[in-house]
């Protein structure tokens, strides 16, 4: 916001807030912008941070090399996340550059068991946390925008430029420029390059 102080927005209390944070910051992750804490990281050496990441309070970002042992979660560049954001990897979260996240948005490659029908299928009498972990790679590509409270589930790719409404589940691919809602998301609007509109679709 142009022409307006941190001293405005924050107050003297949380621009002291911001500084402490911003020395932690540079401490626990060189390359990021601002992480405010606490912030809960678990597998550390398996996420790749990027560069200039800002994130809000209480977010918690977990990897775990359960099928791998090196990057699971990358970050791109410029990329913000609000307050409350849980991320979980246990295959492949890839976010790309300058996307913003609200808050309380929940990310994951992973699942407890299969219902796919198949033979291998998990029956409602086993107990869900002994059930085998399955995965597919997430991807969320360039400016991408998460509204409030979203779900993004395994196997989803969320093309550049596309928006996210609040409290959307996302339970297949989103193609880009594209804006979706609802529970399972759909598409609601796409981008017409040549019309310079955001159209909606039937």
């Amino acid at each position: 916001m142009k022409g307006v102080s941190k001293l405005e927005i924050y107050g003297l209390l949380g621009v002291v807030k911001l500084f402490i944070n911003y020395c932690r910051t540079k401490f626990y992750c060189r390359s990021a912008r601002l992480i405010r804490f606490p912030i809960e990281v678990r597998g550390k050496k398996y996420i790749n941070f990027g560069s200039q990441l800002t994130t809000g309070v209480n977010c918690r970002i977990e990897a775990y090399p359960f099928f791998k042992k090196n990057t699971i979660i990358k970050f791109g560049h410029n990329i913000e996340i609000n307050d409350y954001v849980h991320i979980a990897g246990i295959n492949s979260i890839s976010i790309g550059n300058n996307v913003l996240i609200a808050s309380r948005v929940y990310i994951s490659d992973i699942q407890h068991g299969c219902f796919s029908g198949n033979d291998t299928h998990d029956k409602p009498s086993s107990i869900p946390k002994e059930r085998k972990l399955n995965s597919a790679p997430v991807t969320i590509e360039d400016n991408v925008w998460i509204g409030e409270g979203a779900v993004v589930l395994k196997g989803i790719t969320i093309g550049k430029g596309s928006i996210v409404g609040a409290n959307a589940v996302i339970t297949k691919d989103i193609p880009e420029n594209s804006i979706v809602a609802g529970i399972p998301a759909k598409v609601l609007k796409k981008y017409n390059e040549k019309t310079g509109r955001w159209e909606k679709q039937l």
